[in-house]
């Protein structure tokens, strides 16, 4: 009965509570040898600062009424961000003693009734724990992490959760090692196993552990003109991808879908000044698939209190080659738009997407970026239209604690056998922005989603995430 696992699932997160006050002693250990925690990046892993500097981070989702952004996305904006400027201005250290570590704890149940009557459920507990060097000679630093997901419940009958691998069984991984080659202070090379954040190839962090890729890629920044604008770049090719619930890296093209291996060259840049941004990035898999995708933004501000943002989405794509993937000439394409309103701790948005073509938009090495693609459904089915309204709230009373609503409603896509759906979900999380629990994210997850036709059930999705993530 559903009421018994709502029962089960409660003591299972006192177990969680547990596990994550017993972390809550590391913090205040280290903290005892440092004055002031400074705020840290949520990609910590592709930076490196002082040793003595502790930071924490939740390594989840930002205040609901900070982005609209759902949970496993990567934006367009985000993909070329340049971090760690602020560390190369400091004075050089030996790399040995500028080495940064992470370790995120993290424990996550999961329940899912699907539309054909089946359950996917269990309750794990896992994360990452890592290290950066500094730069050796000022140019070469190594960066490793391992990944693990361990099953505290789950029966087998009820497997497809992803937060564990296939069977319920645990894992564990060596996700990340490789190279950074620093040409200059904004110029790098990363060559072996790493993590990449872009809206079609990114980490897709919505379970234990995130997809990690190995690849070659180049990345760099520059400053246009003396009025702050910038154009972030990245060239680069990727031959494999472990996937978020994974300990294998297997090739991008057979975790497309294909038989053959194929790997996929990427090419992006992002124009930066002011308010306004604008960029576009391409994958190519040879005889597999080219995807495109091109996006800009921009907040115009009225007045202090207000402050609207827009932003505008485009996705191309299409067989190509040898149409190891798809059917000769076969094309999607997706158009979005998106307006966000923050009032006060408020945060309003209205978002509505359209896929056109041949078929349903790919996703093979990502979350899908699409504006309405939220916990359930991305609503990217070929011919499929969807609006999205969704508000958040920080909640002034409990610092860190925030909730956020939203309604997708789908239209009907083309296919006869498939029908339109409707998504409500409803999010709490509490991120401590400060004192000893600062690093710690607790957050709830439920999702409704009815089918419109059909003879099928509609579908429930509840989660609970526990995630405590430091680095030094």
């Amino acid at each position: 009965m559903r009421f018994s696992r709502r029962a089960r699932a409660l003591g299972f997160l006192t177990q969680g509570i547990l596990l994550m006050m017993s972390w809550t002693g590391i913090q205040q250990v280290i903290g005892q040898n440092q004055a002031s925690p400074a705020a840290v990046a949520a990609d910590s892993a592709t930076t490196t600062a002082a040793p003595e500097q502790l930071t924490l981070s939740a390594s989840m989702a930002p205040a609901a009424a900070e982005s609209s952004t759902e949970q496993g996305q990567t934006t367009l904006e985000d993909s070329f961000e340049w971090k760690g400027s602020e560390w190369r201005a400091r004075a050089r250290r030996h790399a040995i003693e500028e080495t940064q570590f992470k370790i995120n704890v993290r424990s996550m149940y999961f329940d899912r009734d699907k539309y054909d009557g089946s359950e996917s459920e269990a309750f794990a507990l896992g994360g990452w724990a890592g290290m950066k060097t500094g730069y050796f000679f000022e140019h070469l630093a190594i960066g490793v992490t391992g990944y693990t997901s361990q099953k505290l419940h789950g029966d087998e009958d009820k497997d497809g959760t992803l937060i564990l691998g296939p069977g319920q069984s645990s894992y564990e991984v060596l996700g990340e090692l490789y190279a950074d080659i620093r040409f200059t202070d904004s110029l790098n090379l990363y060559v072996g196993r790493k993590e990449y954040d872009t809206p079609f190839i990114n980490k897709n962090d919505s379970r234990m552990t995130p997809n990690t890729f190995e690849a070659i890629v180049l990345q760099g920044k520059t400053e246009l003109g003396g009025d702050g604008a910038t154009l972030n770049y990245g060239v680069g090719y990727f031959d494999a991808i472990k996937d978020r619930n994974s300990d294998e890296f297997v090739s991008m093209s057979v975790d497309a879908g294909s038989e053959a291996e194929r790997g996929v060259y990427t090419a992006g840049a992002l124009y930066k000044k002011g308010d306004f941004s604008f960029g576009a990035i391409d994958y190519f898999s040879p005889d597999i698939i080219n995807i495109a995708y091109t996006e800009a933004k921009l907040q115009v501000t009225i007045s202090e209190e207000l402050k609207p943002r827009f932003a505008v989405q485009y996705v191309d794509q299409r067989s190509v080659g040898d149409d190891l993937l798809l059917d000769d000439g076969t094309t999607a394409r997706q158009f979005g738009v998106k307006a966000e309103l923050p009032v006060g701790d408020a945060l309003f948005t209205v978002a509505y997407t359209n896929v056109s073509g041949d078929t349903a938009t790919q996703t093979p090495w990502s979350g899908y970026p699409g504006y309405t693609a939220v916990q359930v459904e991305d609503f990217n089915r070929d011919g499929e239209s969807a609006v999205m309204f969704r508000a958040g709230y920080d909640l002034p009373w409990v610092k860190g604690l925030s909730a956020y609503a939203l309604w997708v409603h789908g239209l009907d896509p083309d296919p006869s056998n498939q029908y339109a759906r409707d998504e409500y979900d409803f999010n709490l999380q509490w991120a401590p922005p400060e004192g000893t629990l600062k690093g710690l994210s607790i957050r709830l997850r439920y999702a409704f989603v009815d089918e419109r036709g059909g003879t099928g059930d509609d579908l429930t999705d509840f989660r609970v995430i526990f995630n405590y993530g430091i680095s030094f």
